[in-house]
């Protein structure tokens, strides 16, 4: 199943709290995107019935293999092309909101290119 926009949002909050956090529950990504709680438990009821993320006894969520690469995938294109605009001169608030815009939409083939042009800056 491929992820809208929202899945991909839902998973790398997942896993930018799980580093914060010892455990994280629906109510912490909820606090966290500013989402009522029902519409995080939807959420969390589609990633989880496609595989993205585990939700044990307690209300604990993690993510599964596959949710986990689609996070950390969308944080890698959020942070770069976030440090890319700033480099650029953009302030920062506004490079972080185009880079969570950005994230979602950009081919890998681009991506893979600003990367290896941040690379060659030591970005």
């Amino acid at each position: 199943m491929a992820l809208q926009e929202s899945g991909e949002m839902y998973l790398e909050t997942i896993y930018i709290l799980s580093n914060k956090m010892p455990t994280v529950r629906a109510i912490d990504v909820a606090d966290y995107m500013g989402y009522s709680k029902p519409s995080v438990s939807r959420a969390e009821g589609l990633l989880k019935k496609n595989g993205y993320i585990t939700v044990d006894e307690d209300g604990f969520l993690s993510l599964t293999a596959s949710g986990r690469q689609v996070a950390e995938q969308t944080y890698e294109r959020h942070t770069l092309l976030a440090k890319f605009f700033v480099r650029l001169g953009v302030d920062q608030e506004t490079a972080l909101a185009d880079a969570c815009k950005i994230e979602h939409v950009i081919s890998q083939s681009t991506f893979e290119a600003i990367k290896r042009h941040a690379r060659s800056i030591n970005l």
